[in-house]
Parts: C-alpha cells; sequence; structure tokens
C-alpha cells in the first residue's frame, strides 16, 4: 500500500476508468439483486462475532471497568448503577448489523437511486485496492460528506461487489426517525450524541466501542472526518475525536496497522439544495423525521444527474505516522489505562485528517455545472458594480457564459481537475443540459442566463419588504456558491499566490510569500490547509501559474504580466466574496457599540448590516449572509487573537479588540504589510 505521505502524489490517476453501477440495475431485478448470494471477503484472523458478543466484551474491558470505578468514586453512585448507566449508552448507541436488513435497504435503495441519478460511477481499481486492504489490516472508511445519501450509497456499493458492510457513526437524529432509524441500526448504523461535553462516562463507552470494533477488526468503521455534513459543499476543519479513537489502538501497539481509505463522493445536483441554503440564512432545520422523509418523495420527480465515487488509495498509518509519533511513551502506561495523548501524537492526528480531507478534494469529480456556477457568481458581482446612471445587463449571453465555460474548463484541467465532460456531447448541449438540471437556481430567457428569486417571501423573519427582496435573491445564489465551492480546491491556494502579488507593492518573493502565509492563516477556517505544508503549497502554486502564463518568477521575484489578467482577474474575483464577508464582519466588530456578543448576536447583526449594504450597493457578495462563513470569521479572529473568549460567561460570550481587527483588516486590504516569514531556499526558476 503507498504510504501517499505527500498528498500530490495521491492525486487520482489519470484517465481512471469509471463503472456505471445503475447500468446493470436497470436491466435486471432488483429483488434477485436484494437476495442474491452475498459472500464478502473477511479480515484475515478476525474472529467472527455478532454485535450482542462485541457489546459484552467492550462492557467487560479493563478500561471500561476502571472508568466505571472512577466515575462512581466521583459521583458517589455504586458501581452498579454506573455499570447499569454504560449499559443503557450501549444500547442506545450500539449497531445491530444482519444481513435481511441490508438486503432489505438494497432493495429499497435499488429503486431510489434508479429514480434519482442517471448514474452511479464507480472506480473498481478503488474497490479492488479497498478489498486488498480489508484482508490485511483494519480498514476505516473515510468519505466527505456532502449529502444524506453519503453512507448510504457507500453500503449499496459495498453490498453491490461483495465487500463487507461497514459499521457507521451516524447521528441520534437519524435514530430518533420511527422504524427508519431502527432499518439504519440494523444496516450498520451506530448512533452517537451530538453533545457529549463532559460525560466522563459516555465518551469512555463510546472510545472503547471504536477501538474494539477496530482491534477485533469486527468490520470496517465508516466515519465523517469533518464531523457534520457540509451545508456549504465544500470541506469543514476536521473535527478530531472519532480520529483518536481509531487510531489508538495502533498507537498502543494492540494492531500493526491501520488503513485509512479516502472515499470522495461527487453529486451533480445534491438532493438537501434548497436546504442547505435557507439554513445559511437562518431558516431554521426542520426535524429529521420519518413523517418528513415520506412528505419529501417528491425529490423522487427531479434531475439529480450523475454521482461519482471514487475509493482512493489506502493510507498506512504506520508508514504515515513514522518518524511523526515515538509510540514508546505508550509503554508506560498500562494499555488498560485512561491516557491523554501527547502533544506529539495531537499533532500527528490532526496532520493524517487534514491530509485526507486533501486526498478527498483531489479525488472529486467536478460536473461542467461547478464550472458554469463560478462564472455566473462572478458576472453577479460584476453587475453590482456598473457606474452610476447606467442600468445592469440582466444576466449573461448563453453563447458568451459556453466561451468561458470552455476557457475555464481548460484552466481547470491545468490546475489537475477530473472533470465529467461528456466529450461525445456538442458544448451546447452540454451546457443546455446543465442549465435545465438546475433550474430551481437559473434559467435561460432569450439567449441570457440568469438567477431566479424565490416566489416564497421570508415574511417569517419580519424582515420589511426592501430587505425581504434581498433574501428571495440569497437563495438561489447561495445554492450556485455551493456548487462553486466543491471546485475551490483546484484554484483557492494558486488564487492567494495571484492575490498576494496585487495586493503587495513589492514583487520580492519573500514579501509575496509573507502575505500568502497571512491568507492561510486567515482563512485556514473556510479552506482545508496542511500544517507545515505552506511553503511548498507556494511553490507549486507559481509552478501551476507560471506554466499557464499567469505569472512570472525568478529567484527574487513574482510578477503578473500583462498577457495572464484573464486568469488573475478570475482567481482574484473568486476569493472576492470572502474577502468582502470578513470586511463586513470586521466593520460591525469595530463599532463603537460592540464589546462584549455572543455568536447568536454576532451572526444576526452582521446579516442585518450585510442586507442594508447589499440594497445600497455597497456590497456586492449574497455570500455575506451564510452563517457558515460568518462563524468562520468568528474562528478565524479567535485563532488569531483578536477576539478573546471570555471563558466566566454562562454562555460563550466574546471580546473583540478592535486595534488587532483592523490591523488585520487593513493588513487584508493591501494597506498594512504583513512581517515577513522566514522561508525555505526555493529552486532556481
Amino acid at each position: 500500500m503507498a504510504s501517499c505521505e505527500d498528498p500530490s502524489s495521491c492525486r487520482p490517476e489519470q484517465g481512471v476508468e469509471f463503472i456505471d453501477l445503475l447500468e446493470e440495475r436497470r436491466q435486471g431485478s432488483d429483488i434477485g439483486h436484494a437476495f442474491r448470494t452475498f459472500n464478502p471477503s473477511p479480515y484475515r484472523q478476525s474472529p467472527t462475532l455478532t454485535a450482542s458478543a462485541l457489546n459484552r466484551i467492550v462492557l467487560e474491558s479493563q478500561y471500561l471497568r476502571y472508568v466505571t470505578q472512577e466515575v462512581a468514586t466521583e459521583t458517589g453512585d455504586s458501581v452498579d448503577l454506573v455499570r447499569e448507566e454504560a449499559s443503557r449508552i450501549m444500547e442506545e448507541m450500539s449497531q445491530n448489523l444482519q444481513l435481511g436488513f441490508v438486503r432489505l435497504l438494497g432493495f429499497a435503495l435499488s429503486k431510489v437511486f434508479k429514480r434519482l441519478f442517471s448514474h452511479i460511477n464507480v472506480n473498481p481499481e478503488g474497490l479492488n485496492r479497498l478489498q486488498q486492504a480489508i484482508q490485511e489490516s483494519p480498514v476505516i472508511l473515510m468519505p466527505n460528506h456532502r449529502s444524506y445519501v453519503d453512507f448510504l450509497v457507500l453500503s449499496y456499493i459495498l453490498f453491490t461487489y461483495d465487500l463487507p458492510i461497514p459499521v457507521i457513526a451516524a447521528g441520534i437524529p437519524l435514530m430518533d426517525m420511527k422504524m427508519i432509524g431502527e432499518v439504519f441500526r440494523r444496516s450498520g448504523a451506530f448512533f452517537i450524541r451530538r453533545a457529549i461535553g463532559t460525560d466522563k462516562l459516555y465518551w469512555a463507552v463510546l472510545s472503547e466501542y471504536v477501538k474494539t470494533i477496530v482491534k477485533t477488526r469486527y468490520a470496517p468503521l465508516e466515519f465523517y472526518v469533518e464531523g457534520l455534513r457540509s451545508r456549504t459543499l465544500k470541506s469543514l476543519t476536521p473535527k478530531l475525536g472519532m480520529m483518536h479513537m481509531v487510531l489508538e489502538p495502533f498507537f498502543k501497539g494492540e494492531v500493526y496497522d491501520t488503513m485509512l481509505m479516502p472515499i470522495s463522493i461527487s453529486y451533480d445536483r445534491v438532493l438537501e439544495e434548497s436546504l442547505l441554503a435557507h439554513e445559511l440564512l437562518g431558516v431554521p432545520k426542520p426535524k429529521e423525521t420519518t413523517m418528513g422523509l415520506l412528505k419529501a418523495r417528491q425529490v423522487l420527480d427531479e434531475d439529480y444527474g450523475s454521482m461519482h465515487v471514487y475509493f482512493g488509495t489506502p493510507l498506512s498509518i504506520r508508514k504515515l505516522s513514522q518518524g511523526r509519533v515515538d509510540r514508546c511513551h505508550y509503554n508506560l502506561i498500562p494499555r488498560d489505562l485512561p491516557q491523554r495523548p501527547s502533544a506529539e501524537t495531537q499533532v500527528c492526528v490532526s496532520w493524517l485528517a487534514q491530509h485526507v480531507i486533501r486526498v478527498q478534494e483531489q479525488g472529486t469529480v467536478l460536473s461542467p455545472w461547478s464550472l458554469i456556477a463560478c462564472l455566473l457568481l462572478q458576472d453577479l458581482q460584476e453587475s453590482h458594480s456598473v457606474p452610476p446612471g447606467r442600468e445592469p445587463e440582466t444576466g449573461l449571453a448563453l453563447d458568451l457564459l459556453t466561451q468561458r465555460t470552455l476557457w475555464l474548463k481548460g484552466l481547470a484541467l491545468h490546475f489537475g481537475a477530473r472533470l465529467d465532460w461528456p466529450e461525445k456531447l456538442p458544448d451546447h448541449q452540454v451546457m443546455s443540459s446543465s442549465i435545465a438540471r438546475h433550474q430551481s437556481v437559473i434559467r435561460c430567457n432569450q439567449g441570457r442566463v440568469v438567477f431566479l428569486e424565490e416566489e416564497e417571501g421570508y415574511m417569517g423573519f419580519g424582515l420589511p419588504k426592501g430587505e425581504e427582496s434581498v433574501f428571495r435573491r440569497a437563495g438561489p445564489v447561495l445554492m450556485a456558491a455551493a456548487y462553486r465551492n466543491q471546485a475551490l480546491h483546484l484554484f483557492v491556494r494558486p488564487a492567494m499566490v495571484v492575490l498576494a502579488v496585487h495586493a503587495t507593492s513589492s514583487s520580492q518573493r519573500e514579501d509575496v510569500y509573507s502575505y500568502f502565509r497571512f491568507l492561510l492563516d486567515l482563512f485556514s477556517n473556510e479552506f482545508v490547509f496542511i500544517t507545515d505544508r505552506s511553503y511548498k503549497d507556494f511553490e507549486e502554486s507559481c509552478s501551476s501559474l507560471r506554466e499557464c502564463g499567469a505569472i512570472q518568477t525568478s529567484q527574487q521575484e513574482v510578477t503578473s504580466p500583462e498577457k495572464g489578467q484573464k486568469t488573475t482577474s478570475f482567481l482574484r474575483a473568486l476569493l472576492q466574496p470572502f474577502i468582502d464577508t470578513y470586511q463586513v464582519v470586521f466593520s460591525h466588530l469595530c463599532e463603537e457599540s460592540v464589546e462584549v456578543f455572543t455568536e447568536k448576536q454576532m451572526v444576526p447583526a452582521v446579516r442585518s448590516l450585510a442586507t442594508k449594504l447589499l440594497l445600497s450597493g455597497e456590497l456586492r457578495s449574497y455570500e455575506a449572509l451564510s452563517s457558515d462563513t460568518l462563524k468562520n470569521v468568528l474562528s478565524a479572529l479567535l485563532r488569531l487573537g483578536a477576539v478573546t473568549r471570555l471563558r466566566t460567561a454562562e454562555q460563550s460570550e466574546f471580546r473583540a479588540h478592535k486595534p488587532a481587527i483592523r490591523r488585520i483588516a487593513d493588513t487584508l486590504m493591501g494597506r498594512i504589510t504583513p512581517p515577513l516569514v522566514q522561508t525555505v531556499p526555493g529552486p532556481r526558476l
């Protein structure tokens, strides 16, 4: 197995073959497929365990006995009472995988997927790699998380190709869905509370349950390193709790190795696109119920295009952690006792999580619509900045949009994109089918492509009539932005180099790199960057930009020639919505009236300010209304020390340090030069 220590070496092979999982299903019997002989290759040397036997091993483990005794001492309860509570937690949490329910779900999903998707494309070479890994080591399946469909389709694929069904970490809300929750449990889902807090016993049961699955090789374990489903369709900062749990058996020497399997799931169109956009605008998320699921069956009449599921190269923890973690200190404490991970281990686990996300991004398959969305959003920004007294044109001419999309297609391929562009179809047909699939967002009227405004108002917000029009436009814009976000991993690092060249008064390489590092630090809650890789990212981005003529480089300088303006303008415009949003938050926090605030106060206040600026034409980016981006700004300011958390408050309160926020704002606008960053000498270019 490859270690893929450098993410650039983990890029999906060019010309990879995909096969359509649904082609055979459209020709064969669904019930025959569901009830055929299922004969997966088991883990090598793994004992056969039932779900109840697995639970007994967890509850009788020395580790849980020790924690139970500790909790009893701390709370004053009897040990027996604490053990009963641990059993209740286990009963609530544990899966009960049964093949009969997997078959039932497989039959239902065959029907549903054929209605929803034109194709579900899978790379067979990746499945072969997975099959080999399963026979050698414990395997952790790590897909990205963009839709509720994600975990269903993965189990369906593994069932179809006779691979062991995984056990899947799922949220408690799914368990609460009558009947559906039980079907999921018996299809391999185990349920975790969203807010565990400092519940020591719950953490112990969950941790031991996960570690026992890994140690016994009960089944492949599947979880989302991002923790939550991404409402913006871009990668989220990894959550490390589960990551620590699955890696601890290796660090303690209880397993020889563990394989992480990055899986990239890409959609032409996501089922929840409207729901996600409305959540970002502050519309409360509807409760997940069986009745709600049944009411949503009208989605079966919509066209969601293709789905691509790319199984990457399994990553060996033994190889990746070599030289990063000294496992000897684990020998100083008995394995069965709780241990806090060392600082070295925490850094390594964080690095591994970032690494997995980067590999997931590189396996993403982009649809033409992702490229179209990039260009439509930029045109929308430009239409807001026409000179006074001149009416902006409505929409973008389809012929011009097609021309620009084909140019962007070439640029995306240059940066290493994997595109699902039907080469056998005429370009105009590819464009028209993409536009038709996304009629909830845009329409083509009289040869011009325009954004829609939602018919249903936002009167529930109590908004004035003028502001309501902003939110009617914002929904479709945020939906389009989500699909643009799927392509951002390709462009974000080169875009930051271009922005650094533009914002820095000096063309000196070290000055440009220092500004690039400032952008990485500022936006590291917005995009996922691998720790200690900034200079390599800078060099690789410079190289790609130089090859396409966007910049010129020497040993000392980085400059932008006139002939590269089309590329550099596009890349800078990609970052502009984020820059605009951050500046709006900075402006709000620097107001005299803002001193101590909560997140719940900040988000609607900034949203109100952004709405007024959009109405006046001073702001062009509707994404300044997105709650996720606003929260990312707050996280960035906390990390950079420009905002502090008041730990004595009953609820999370923050204090804004206005001079520090102004310095960050001025640096972002190029009015202040960031401090020089020491770089390692680069090759002569």
